[in-house]
């Protein structure tokens, strides 16, 4: 395994690369943790050569948000990629990517506009412009990205779709805790009684998941979030909700009646809930 800190370098090995290797990538803001391991179990599945990114964005980051607080520990992930078949980390500094005088962005105003967009104004400015960068310098054939970040997941594939950004796109299934908590990189910050409420999270998705898949359920969406609302707030560590959502999974148009469920739609419910300074995203599919 090589470790790249240059653009210019990784480009030219890539460009090489391709010719006769199908490259796989998944890009990360480090602190691996299984579900990143996942990601790379599943680029390997499909490319010759799987290369990881560890950069921690500053773009995506709010001016009241926690990068500096946000983990790093990069000797521990180099020895999880090291371990999972990991062949490049592509471990640039902020200065290489955002040299002095950058001033381009990459914005997608449809998909993000409401849910994290809503609550993070800026957020998926920043996330686009730098997964875009890193398409143009890793140039993989296949980019691997989780489920738990659904609509950064839609947002990316708006963009490529709409800039023709030549690489195959694969959304792989959220991995959780064995009580139900997906995994993320913040757990770490969560205090122990906190840690025993977050997985709430999941069972107030189950619990609307449920009450869509009743076929004699009349009840309208409003009371679904309500009670799961309810069930979120009676943990004690919950400090606030940010928002409960039902959208179209394909579109994140909002969904705000069982009326505008038909067959084959498929159903995003999310959720982003505070523990005081931690703030845990999840969500759940619904297949009709």
């Amino acid at each position: 395994m090589k470790i790249l800190r240059s653009v210019k370098q990784t480009q030219a090995l890539t460009a090489k690369l391709r010719k006769k290797n199908i490259i796989s990538f998944v890009p990360t803001m480090g602190y691996l943790h299984d579900g990143h391991l996942s990601l790379i179990k599943e680029a390997k599945k499909r490319s010759d050569i799987v290369f990881v990114s560890i950069f921690v964005n500053p773009l995506q980051f709010g001016p009241k948000e926690d990068l500096s607080r946000y983990p790093r520990d990069f000797g521990r992930d180099e020895i999880l990629c090291r371990n999972s078949g990991v062949d490049y980390i592509f471990y640039p500094d902020v200065k290489e990517l955002y040299p002095e005088g950058y001033s381009t962005y990459v914005n997608e105003e449809k998909a993000s506009a409401g849910l994290e967009g809503k609550v993070r104004p800026g957020h998926f400015r920043g996330v686009t412009t730098i997964v875009l960068k890193l398409f143009n310098i890793v140039q993989p054939h296949i980019s691997v990205f989780g489920q738990k970040d659904a609509q950064q997941a839609a947002v990316i594939g708006k963009m490529t779709d709409d800039l023709n950004v030549n690489t195959k796109l694969i959304i792989a299934p959220t991995i959780r805790e064995k009580d139900g908590l997906a995994l993320s990189s913040r757990n770490v910050y969560l205090t122990e009684e906190q840690r025993l409420d977050a997985p709430y999270l999941y069972k107030a998705l189950q619990y609307g998941k449920r009450k869509l898949t009743y076929k004699n359920y009349n009840r309208d969406i409003e009371f679904i979030k309500k009670q799961m609302y309810k069930l979120i707030k009676s943990r004690s560590t919950v400090t606030k909700i940010d928002y409960i959502s039902f959208n179209n999974n394909r579109t994140l148009e909002t969904i705000s009646s069982l009326k505008q469920i038909f067959d084959k739609t498929e159903v995003l419910i999310s959720l982003a809930v505070r523990f005081g300074k931690v703030r845990l995203i999840d969500n759940i599919v619904i297949k009709r």
